[in-house]
């Protein structure tokens, strides 16, 4: 395992972290399946675990926080809010409200008395930057967290959150935690360049594109994988958007088997080779799913692999823009490009 400072907080954190999306009824991991998994994640050197409130509704949290349970220390334990938490109107957003009150309900469902990074899991246009940042301030000061970040923030809100943290005098993120892959190359052009200007730290989410490299994925074969069922068009062949990443994935598997490689190695070395990269998160959803993975933890890709990638997919580019996280809502909704 290679090991790598977290932005500017000098943490040392594994190019391989530990993602917990998957533990509970989402990936339909038990707790015994979820603790074999942490357990072998950090045998194997890994020693920064991220979960979210809102992954299974808190359950991810609970199998996170009974799995650590007597080792919380030799770990950095990373949690994200934001994202809705039931029906509730205020159960959600990054107001100082419910910041403060959900952070002691992640604490209580993790059994732990801090986190080691704290992300907004989503940008909230509803919210200023100085509410949220001065809650976080706050909050760092009173010791229940140690750091925060953001997480699919687009570039511009990453630069006026930096810029906002500086004018008030308050605590900024020190974390982005963008979606990053072969397949899904758009942050090289924008939020890269930006975390690499403010020094943040990178912890690059679905580096195996939601399956599509994971091997699974392949011309002429049933796609069976769990994320093919419960979102089955990202993965219908005959979408120009799907066509073209099984393409990628044919002619990728081609590069990995020159390289001697699997085309998780590939996908998880192309990943970690970026300098504004600190973290590829890997999320499986079982042991061996995990052991897969690992396999890529000392993946380094010589110079002529990186290249064969890029005549591939093309730096900057994204072969899925619909499913894009961090596009500015004005793309989205033509009433916000129109002057009335």
């Amino acid at each position: 395992m290679q090991y790598r400072t977290l932005g500017r907080t000098g943490v040392q954190v594994s190019t391989l972290a530990l993602g917990a999306m998957n533990f509970g009824a989402i990936g339909r991991t038990t707790q015994d399946e979820a603790t074999a998994i942490v357990d072998t994640a950090l045998e194997a050197g890994i020693n920064l675990v991220d979960t979210a409130d809102m992954y299974g509704q808190g359950e991810s949290e609970e199998m996170v926080g009974r799995a650590i349970a007597g080792r919380r220390d030799d770990l950095v334990l990373a949690t994200k809010a934001t994202m809705p938490m039931g029906e509730e109107r205020n159960h959600r957003g990054s107001s100082r409200r419910w910041l403060v009150a959900e952070l002691d309900h992640s604490l209580r469902r993790l059994g732990v008395d801090h986190v080691d990074l704290y992300q907004i899991h989503r940008w909230d246009p509803t919210t200023s930057d100085e509410e949220t940042l001065s809650a976080l301030t706050d909050l760092r000061r009173a010791g229940k967290i140690r750091y925060f970040g953001s997480s699919t923030f687009p570039a511009h809100r990453i630069v006026q959150a930096q810029w906002a943290a500086r004018e008030l005098h308050l605590g900024r993120y020190v974390t982005e935690q963008p979606s990053y892959s072969i397949l899904q190359r758009g942050i090289e052009a924008h939020v890269l360049p930006v975390t690499e200007e403010y020094g943040l730290g990178v912890l690059a989410w679905s580096p195996l594109a939601s399956g599509w490299l994971s091997g699974a994925v392949r011309a002429g074969r049933e796609i069976t994988t769990n994320r093919s069922k419960v979102l089955p068009q990202r993965f219908d062949p005959a979408l120009p958007a799907n066509q073209a990443r099984l393409e990628a994935v044919e002619s990728l598997v081609k590069v990995a088997d020159e390289a001697g490689l699997t085309l998780i190695q590939l996908a998880l070395g192309f990943v970690t080779a970026h300098p504004a990269v600190t973290s590829a998160l890997i999320g499986p959803r079982t042991l061996d799913h995990l052991k897969s993975q690992l396999a890529a933890a000392d993946t380094v890709l010589p110079a002529d692999v990186l290249d064969a990638i890029d005549g591939i997919v093309a730096p900057g580019t994204d072969l899925a823009p619909d499913e894009k996280f961090d596009t500015p809502p004005a793309l989205l909704d033509p009433a916000l490009r129109r002057r009335s």
